[in-house]
């Protein structure tokens, strides 16, 4: 199976556990593309949908789909997103597409969060996808040198500014075994908005796509 079947066959398994009147979030990325368009393929009735980033948003309007406000919904039932990085005990790596706070921000407010991926994404520890750093744009040189104290190698994504108007430092070589306790003291460093590391809020689900199946890690 190829790197776009096993994303689309990961997204369209996620979309057929969408159930009616379901709050939904919804990530950021092209595996998210996949869903999106499988589930209005099947047209579920949904209380709310609420999107982690602009790009998401149109995708979802050219479908007919309107967004609502996380402030007007509440919690949510079910967040569906990709993953540049998972492990087999849900942690992940996430902002390659540079949506991470919206997709961190709905991830924490949902009861339940199904990641979808295709087979090549998963790996033993993470750490080999560059760790994205979403960084008030005052505090990026400050925040890198911290950064470079932990042993990371951090770069600017240049030319790129995130919806909420920040830039984003992308971070080699950092160790990332106890990725929940690196989690913490990256976002604990004044000025980072958050890290692309999902440890605390890990999925409760992973859908992997691919050798013409598709497999489930539970954590």
């Amino acid at each position: 199976m190829s790197e776009e079947n096993g994303k689309q066959a990961a997204a369209e398994a996620a979309a057929a556990e969408v159930e009616e009147g379901c709050r939904l979030g919804v990530g950021t990325g092209s595996t998210v593309n996949y869903f999106i368009d499988a589930l209005a393929r099947r047209k579920v009735e949904l209380a709310a949908v609420v999107s982690s980033s602009q790009t998401t948003t149109a995708r979802l309007g050219r479908h007919g789909i309107r967004v609502a406000d996380l402030n007007d919904t509440g919690d949510l039932d079910l967040y569906v997103d990709g993953a540049d990085e998972v492990d087999r005990a849900g942690q992940m790596i996430k902002g390659g597409g540079g949506a991470l706070t919206g997709e961190k921000i709905l991830a924490s407010a949902s009861r339940r969060f199904i990641c979808v991926v295709d087979e090549r994404k998963v790996v033993k520890v993470l750490g080999t996808f560059p760790l994205p750093v979403e960084v008030i744009p005052m505090a990026r040189s400050y925040v890198a040198r911290q950064l470079v104290a932990l042993r990371g190698q951090p770069a600017l994504r240049e030319g790129f500014t995130t919806d909420h108007g920040n830039v984003i430092l992308d971070v080699r070589h950092l160790d990332l075994v106890n990725a929940h306790d690196m989690e913490t003291r990256i976002n604990q460093i004044p000025g980072v908005v958050t890290v692309g590391i999902f440890a605390h809020r890990r999925a409760d689900k992973v859908l992997v796509g691919g050798a013409g199946k598709v497999s489930s890690i539970q954590p």
